[in-house]
């Protein structure tokens, strides 16, 4: 089964594990799981580490992608069509592409946000 991590269940998955639900950690763990991170993800990192909001660098997000399986999710064009009819339950930017991408390609996503959970046809683990 195909799942999206949100930026901060991928963050708490290579930094704080003992963070995430029993289902989230089965989830990350389960060999039938096909774990993708949004290149949107990558992008709010980068710009957090650029502001100092958050400690990491190229290489310590590599290794996490690589550690945990991860494939990378571009961001299509058929994504970004998604967002115009997402409710604003979310303000969050980089949250509301998250979750068009989610809704677009089909897949939950493995997130501790409750917002996720207000949009209609959003698989949510947790």
């Amino acid at each position: 089964m195909r799942v999206l991590l949100d930026t901060v269940t991928f963050l708490w998955a290579i930094d704080t594990p003992e963070r995430l639900s029993r289902a989230a950690k089965s989830t990350l763990a389960s060999q039938a799981s096909v774990l993708e991170i949004s290149v949107v993800s990558l992008s709010e990192m980068a710009i957090k580490c650029a502001r100092k909001k958050l400690a990491l660098d190229k290489e310590d997000l590599a290794r996490g992608i690589a550690d945990l399986r991860l494939h990378v999710l571009p961001y299509t064009a058929k994504h970004a069509y998604a967002l115009f009819d997402l409710p604003l339950h979310h303000l969050d930017p980089f949250d509301r592409q998250i979750i068009a991408q989610a809704l677009a390609e089909g897949i939950p996503v493995v997130t501790s946000d409750r917002a996720f959970s207000l949009y209609k046809g959003l698989n949510v683990l947790w």
